[in-house]
């Protein structure tokens, strides 16, 4: 448990607070709000932005939610209303657009069919609940599902990606599947919604600066700690 509230602790001191989840403002392409979502608009785009971060770069998802609120579509009812055609062309950026204009029509038909468009109704139900009733939805998996709880609903669920794993197993941490990486967090931490998120948002500034595939260790703040 200390070495994980240790890394925190340092990276925290290190970069600052990360205000995550970063949300577009409308017409301008390079500044975002960021922290904590203040309306079921917010909402909806961290939901957007959770499925369009699926194999992609968080660089090519701000383009597409450019391209998303430069069209007034950071809408539940105008992304089930747009055709999918349109909606893949406007985020081409994120990669695998098809695919993911499916599944933001599928998520957006789910909200209207199911909670008349109320978000706030589908996050009052307890973590496990929801959790399953996320992850029933065709397009969502656990990251996503657990991006969702974490920083729209904000429940308290660690949130395991490709650069939390791979920081950790150079800091000499394993485990064998996503739930198990969870259980370490979880183990380790104090159940917070804001630790969580802020730990996240944390990792995630450090595999972009240092802990990349090809790790830049110069100036990394936890490199003693790391035995890769």
């Amino acid at each position: 448990m200390d070495d994980f509230k240790k890394i925190y602790n340092i990276l925290l001191n290190s970069f600052g607070p990360q205000g995550w989840w970063p949300l577009t403002i409308k017409g301008n392409k390079s500044k975002h709000h960021a922290g904590k979502p203040k309306t079921s608009k917010h909402k909806f785009e961290i939901i957007i932005g959770a499925v369009l971060t699926q194999n992609t770069s968080w660089k090519n998802v701000e383009k597409a939610l450019y391209n998303l609120s430069k069209n007034n579509l950071i809408s539940i009812k105008k992304i089930s209303k747009i055709r999918q055609e349109k909606l893949a062309r406007l985020i081409r950026p994120s990669g695998y657009y098809n695919q993911k204009a499916e599944r933001l029509k599928i998520i957006a038909g789910y909200l209207i069919k199911d909670y008349k468009e109320n978000i706030s109704r589908l996050f009052s139900k307890e973590i496990s609940e929801l959790r399953k009733e996320l992850l029933a939805i065709k397009g969502i998996g656990p990251e996503t599902a657990d991006s969702i709880i974490l920083y729209a609903a904000e429940k308290p669920v660690f949130v395991i990606d490709a650069y939390t794993k791979r920081i950790f197993e150079r800091l000499g941490y394993k485990a064998k599947d996503y739930d198990k990486w969870q259980e370490l967090f979880a183990c380790n931490l104090k159940k917070d919604a804001e630790i969580f998120n802020e730990y996240h948002a944390l990792l995630v500034e450090l595999a972009k600066r240092h802990c990349r595939k090809k790790p830049v260790c110069k100036g990394c703040p936890i490199s003693g700690m790391c035995r890769k």
